[in-house]
Order: structure tokens, then C-alpha cells, then sequence
């Protein structure tokens, strides 16, 4: 299909965008579905970034085409409603579990993004993220930290994506207030 084509059912490029993030979540929300009642609220989140991840990693840049799109119909109302209902049904305010699932979501959407830059295509590492180039454009007696940060930045995706996910559920069951 040519751009003419295209843009004979969209008005303007914002809205092909906004068209295929919607029809990405869709997809996300089907797959998913309702959150089990018995599921722990932690066990849940966990899963739930996961999910985006793993529906983003599935798109060439998926989370660029994701971020900051405007979702056209009430499947994100659906899902929302549910997430709001696992974590108020928690114990969380509902002022709490917004935040906490805005975060939640706000990180992974920016890691993948990161991850994209560092692996477009699975498998295909840019050349740009080779760490052995990166290693020879620092200088290593001045920044012996930022050298050896790269190995950690650049790699392991996988666990650093879990890394940040105990990081945000902790802090959500750390900082905010439940009732128990």
C-alpha cells in the first residue's frame, strides 16, 4: 500500500500512528484479558510490564510508535479499569495505584525504547552499541566508570528489564500507603 493510499483512511500521519498503537494495545488486551482475582497485586504488575514489553519488543520500533499516541477507542478503558480495580482492591488509594501503574507503564514504554536503539530487530545489534567501538572512543583513566558502565547499560536486557520492575513494585508497596 502506498502513503496516498493510506492516507485516503487517516487524515494525517498522527492518526495512522495513533491507529496502530491502538490496534498494538487491542491485541495486548486480548491476549491478556481480566487480571485473575487471586493473583497477588505484585505478582500482576510484574506480569503486566512484561506483557507490554514483550508486545512492544514484537513491533520494529514498537515503543516509538507506542509512546505518547492517543489510543481511539475504549479497549485502554477497559484495561485501565482493570488494573485500577486489582491494585484499589489491594489496598491502594486510588490516587496510588494511578501513580503506580503510570510508572509502571512509563518505564517500560522507556526501556524498550532503549532497547529498540540497541536491538531494532531481534537478534541485529546496532553497530552503534558495539561495546569494543565504545571502549575505544573513552578515555579510560578519566572515565574508568562510564567504560565499564557500558557493559551493564548495553547488555542483558532481560535482567535489567526484572531489575526495574522489583525496583518500582517495592517502592510502590514501600511508599505508598495501604490499607491492609
Amino acid at each position: 500500500m502506498q502513503a496516498p493510499a493510506l492516507y485516503w483512511h487517516f487524515k494525517s500521519k498522527q492518526d495512522l500512528i495513533d491507529e496502530m498503537a491502538t490496534t498494538m494495545f487491542r491485541d495486548l488486551v486480548k491476549a491478556t484479558g481480566e487480571p485473575d482475582a487471586g493473583q497477588p497485586w505484585d505478582e500482576w504488575m510484574a506480569q503486566s510490564g512484561r506483557s507490554l514489553r514483550q508486545m512492544l519488543l514484537s513491533y520494529r520500533d514498537g515503543a516509538r510508535v507506542f509512546s505518547g499516541t492517543y489510543l481511539t477507542d475504549n479497549t485502554l478503558y477497559e484495561a485501565l479499569e482493570w488494573a485500577l480495580q486489582k491494585l484499589t482492591s489491594a489496598g491502594f488509594s486510588l490516587r496510588d495505584a494511578v501513580r503506580g501503574y503510570n510508572i509502571l507503564s512509563s518505564y517500560t514504554v522507556g526501556f524498550v525504547i532503549e532497547e529498540q536503539a540497541v536491538y531494532p530487530r531481534k537478534g541485529e545489534r546496532n553497530a552503534q552499541y558495539d561495546l569494543n567501538q565504545r571502549a575505544k572512543r573513552i578515555d579510560a583513566k578519566k572515565f574508568p566508570l562510564a567504560l565499564a558502565a557500558g557493559k551493564e547499560a548495553f547488555t542483558d536486557f532481560d535482567d535489567r528489564f526484572e531489575s526495574g520492575l522489583r525496583v518500582i513494585i517495592s517502592g510502590m508497596d514501600q511508599s505508598f500507603s495501604r490499607k491492609r
